[in-house]
C-alpha cells in the first residue's frame, strides 16, 4: 500500500530513494510524469506501477478525440512521462525536465497517494502545508457526494 511520506535528497545524477516497503507496489520499473496542476502551486511528479499506468492508459482510450480539456490534459501527462528501472539501491532516475518542471533540485518529499506517489520538492511541499492545512467545507462536501 502506498502510504506515508519520504523525505530524500537527489543524488547529482537526479536519483531519488524510492522507499523500500513501497516497491513492493511499484514494482522493478515505474513511470513518472508531471501532475495535472490545479489552483495554487502544486507542480510534482506522479510515480505509478505499470499497471496502474496502463489502466489509466485504458481510460484516456475512451475519451474523444474532439475533447479539448482531456486532450489537453493526456498532452501534458503524455509527453513527459518516462519509465524508469530502479536501480539496485532502489533509485529512480528522474529526468532533467521533470525535475525543473517541479522545481526539484536537492530536497524531495514523496507522498504514497493510495495506487501512486507524488514527488515534491521539499520546499514547494512545506509551502503548500502551510497554505493548506484545513480541509475546508466545501472539500469535505464534496467527498461526501464521492461516498468517501
Amino acid at each position: 500500500m502506498l502510504i506515508s511520506s519520504f523525505e530524500h535528497s537527489v543524488d547529482a545524477k537526479g536519483r531519488v530513494f524510492i522507499p523500500a516497503k513501497w516497491r513492493d507496489d511499484l514494482g522493478d520499473t515505474i513511470v513518472i510524469t508531471r501532475d495535472l496542476p490545479g489552483e495554487g502551486d502544486t507542480r510534482c511528479l506522479f510515480g505509478m506501477s505499470l499497471q496502474v499506468w496502463n489502466e489509466m492508459l485504458e481510460r484516456f482510450k475512451r475519451i474523444a478525440i474532439s475533447d479539448a480539456p482531456a486532450q489537453n490534459a493526456m498532452r501534458m501527462l503524455f509527453a513527459g512521462a518516462t519509465d524508469c528501472e530502479l536501480d539496485k539501491q532502489g533509485r529512480a532516475l528522474l529526468s532533467a525536465n521533470l525535475r525543473q518542471y517541479a522545481g526539484i533540485d536537492k530536497d524531495a518529499v514523496l507522498i504514497g497517494m493510495g495506487n501512486r506517489i507524488e514527488i515534491w520538492s521539499a520546499q514547494r511541499w512545506n509551502k503548500h502545508c502551510e497554505e493548506n492545512d484545513k480541509v475546508s467545507a466545501e472539500t469535505l462536501r464534496y467527498l461526501t457526494e464521492l461516498g468517501i
